[in-house]
């Protein structure tokens, strides 16, 4: 079993990461493999409606997008880690996020997915929201903690004071590692749930 973290933040060594790094520690004390990849630092270009990744099976553009999108493919899970920017995500990782569950064309169901956010102060539950939402429309279950999946800081020093933040981080990792063996051990017993997807409705098609 593995779970990948994806580091959206420019700081590769930030707070972002110290998150990270608790929540990867604490799975493989549980037992599940995980990866941690620095994202942040990359040009990524945002997603330009082009639909040629259902001929390609990839994004057209070929960079760390469809690198990541093989890992993704494989894992069990994965923690999706961004700073805080105007109280949303930071830019480069909507655009990584947009192409990326937007071209991986596989069925991500019943991986498992959870937000990290890190903060100096403020607005970082608006883009905890903004993640999930990644999650929540591609049929993955969402892992919770204790608290809203967050620490705070302005440099990744300051999170070693926040110790609720860390404490909710370890949470975290324990709470995927479990849902993660579940799901497994339930798939297996009694295989996964029907999922339709014969209708699509569009607005414009005559509702009232």
């Amino acid at each position: 079993m593995k779970v990948l973290l994806i580091n959206g933040s420019p700081h590769k060594k930030g707070c972002t990461n110290r998150a990270l790094k608790e929540v990867s520690e604490t799975l493989n004390k549980e037992g599940i493999d995980t990866e941690i990849v620095f994202i942040g630092g990359n040009e990524i270009r945002g997603c330009i409606s082009c639909s040629l990744c259902r001929k390609k099976g990839r994004c057209t553009f070929d960079d760390i997008v469809n690198e990541i999108s093989l890992k993704f493919k494989e894992c069990d899970g994965i923690v999706i880690g961004s700073p805080t920017y105007y109280a949303g995500i930071n830019g480069t990782l909507k655009s990584f996020l947009d192409r990326l569950f937007y071209s991986a064309n596989f069925d991500k169901s019943f991986k498992v997915g959870c937000a990290v956010i890190s903060s100096r102060r403020a607005g970082s539950t608006s883009a905890f929201d903004e993640v999930n939402k990644y999650f929540t429309i591609s049929n993955m279950p969402i892992v919770s903690s204790t608290y809203w999946n967050e620490v705070h800081g302005r440099e990744d020093d300051d999170v070693e004071l926040d110790l609720e933040g860390l404490q909710t981080m370890r949470n975290l990792g324990r709470n995927m590692a479990f849902l993660i063996k579940c799901i497994d051990l339930g798939k297996s017993e009694f295989g996964c749930p029907k999922i339709e997807r014969d209708n699509i409705t569009n607005f414009c098609d005559g509702l009232e």
